[in-house]
């Protein structure tokens, strides 16, 4: 997709957050814009699938397409290749007709109409395979919320205005090589996490951060069987992974429904098949629903010091996740609990790369505890890579990436990194953003395990061991700028030659003071 493309592109959908602002909240604006753009993603879909149905046909524009046996054919097809069936009076054009229909002779209200055409691509798939992964996907889509307009025929108006907009974009869902969705998906939720503040940023990584985490999972492998985010938010961490290798399939846990529905959403918009996709809804630490699993590759960016029962849940002391550690991470930060439990599900040929906060790295009892054993005892921990601050939406506090590995290649020394440094990034706004060489330096360095003056060490596990198994970056990677050497005899005698200059300016503005007959201050 060329720049001049994704610019109209951004354009075009920033034009319909405009029909809904000072309606409703960002994150509400996202979730309707989104749910149509994944409406609009499943009709096209529809039409070019059955389109190819159709090519020995009489009639080969599935709009056109009347007869009740073609049509039930095409179901069974679309259901079983597909995962949803859309009638062509339910496909995205057709509703967009009718909205725009001239009022004298035809109605252009389609509220009722398009909830039913909502209601039935998730009814369509009950029974069948995919039915898990389409339920309540349109959950967030309230065509009857006084919040997008006060009676029917305004907020009719209002839905008819975004169905425009979107008309207005060409998906190219025909291209193998056009990424539109893609695009639109992550303008939309990146724009929004920035304008909406910490309720938007929880579920969004910013995609340079999202790149280190996916080249480094990645490192010396060209495909996986397995990705897995135990804290999915929209998915777009398990999809970064996917651009950077062939991935078979995608695992990953989500809390929050709302935004559960948008990592299936996003699951599909990226072509990805729904048998290859597993992510689940439920509180990762309390109900885990993918223990049996083991992941080569395991992404995350966990909500940064979360409250978690810990000590308070009896079970977790027996808990094969946590129990082997002899201390509970704290309840009121549950960094390590994270930690512990993507430790658990990595296979013994994976890598975990998560961002934390970096106080996982220095805070003592109980998480001072974990993290010795981790190192003492298990040997998993590979690198710490100390980011910028204010680099994500919603929390200026500096944070870091810890990479562990079951079965690590150097297992005699771990590798730090500091990039939070000046000239490591650059300021966008009232962010700070990493770029291309930034992100590439930190990956080869952790991939070469070098050390680099002010930038880099590679510390033995005897070091750690010294340092009490404090992590805390400084100890180990030493950023402190000298002062230049001050030349004492060159400074005397700079000094000494304006002492001189003084005195010789003393006795010419005195020589002046006695020529105008004034009392001289000298």
């Amino acid at each position: 997709m060329s720049e001049d493309q994704k610019q109209l592109l951004e354009s075009q959908l920033w034009n319909i957050a405009n029909v809904l602002r000072g309606k409703v909240s960002a994150d509400d604006y996202r979730d309707y814009i989104l749910g149509f753009i994944f409406y609009k993603y499943l009709s096209e879909r529809q039409y070019l699938y059955a389109n190819k149905l159709l090519e020995t046909e009489e009639v080969k524009d599935y709009l056109q397409l009347t007869d009740p046996e073609l049509l039930d054919a095409i179901k069974e097809e679309s259901l079983q290749h597909l995962g949803y069936f859309l009638k062509p009076e339910e496909l995205f054009e057709s509703m967009t007709a009718k909205g725009n229909a001239s009022t004298e002779t035809d109605s252009n209200y389609i509220l009722e109409d398009l909830k039913a055409v909502l209601n039935h691509i998730e009814q369509s798939t009950m029974g069948t395979d995919s039915e898990e992964d389409f339920n309540d996907l349109f959950s967030d889509i309230d065509l009857s919320s006084s919040k997008i307009g006060r009676t029917p025929k305004a907020r009719n108006e209002v839905v008819v205005q975004i169905l425009n907009h979107l008309s207005k974009i060409d998906f190219k869902l025909d291209d193998i090589e056009s990424d539109v969705l893609g695009d639109a998906y992550e303008y939309l939720i990146g724009k929004f996490a920035a304008g909406a503040g910490k309720t938007a940023g929880e579920f969004y990584t910013p995609q340079q951060v999202s790149k280190i985490l996916a080249k480094i999972v990645t490192t010396g492998k060209d495909k996986l069987k397995s990705v897995y985010d135990p804290t999915t938010g929209s998915g777009s961490l398990l999809l970064r992974v996917a651009k950077e290798v062939e991935v078979s399939e995608f695992f990953g846990q989500e809390l929050t429904r709302t935004t559960y529905n948008l990592a299936r959403m996003n699951m599909i918009l990226h072509g990805i098949h729904y048998r290859r996709f597993n992510i689940a809804q439920e509180d990762t630490l309390m109900h885990p629903q993918h223990l049996d699993y083991r992941f080569e590759a395991v992404v995350a960016n966990p909500p940064f010091s979360a409250h978690w029962k810990g000590d308070d849940h009896p079970l977790f002391h027996t808990d094969e996740r946590f129990s082997q550690y002899g201390r509970l991470a704290p309840k009121t930060k549950a960094d390590f609990a994270f930690m512990q439990h993507m430790l658990y599900q990595l296979a013994e040929n994976g890598i975990m790369a998560s961002v934390f906060p970096h106080g996982v790295l220095f805070r003592g009892g109980a998480e001072g505890q974990i993290r010795e054993y981790m190192i003492k005892e298990m040997n998993v921990l590979d690198a710490v890579i100390g980011l910028p601050a204010n680099i994500f939406y919603g929390t200026s506090i500096p944070t870091c990436i810890v990479v562990l590995k079951k079965c690590r290649e150097q297992d005699d020394n771990v590798v730090f990194i500091d990039a939070s440094g000046e000239g490591n990034y650059i300021k966008v706004g009232n962010q700070n953003e990493l770029r291309d060489e930034d992100v590439d330096k930190i990956v080869q360095t952790y991939r070469e395990r070098k050390t680099i003056d002010k930038y880099s060490y590679v510390a033995s596990l005897a070091e750690i061991a010294e340092n009490d198994y404090n992590l805390n970056i400084p100890r180990y990677v030493d950023t402190f700028e000298e002062e230049e050497p001050v030349d004492l005899d060159a400074t005397a005698a700079e000094i000494q030659q304006l002492d001189a200059a003084l005195k010789s300016n003393d006795a010419v503005l005195k020589a002046f003071c006695e020529e105008l007959g004034i009392k001289s201050p000298f």
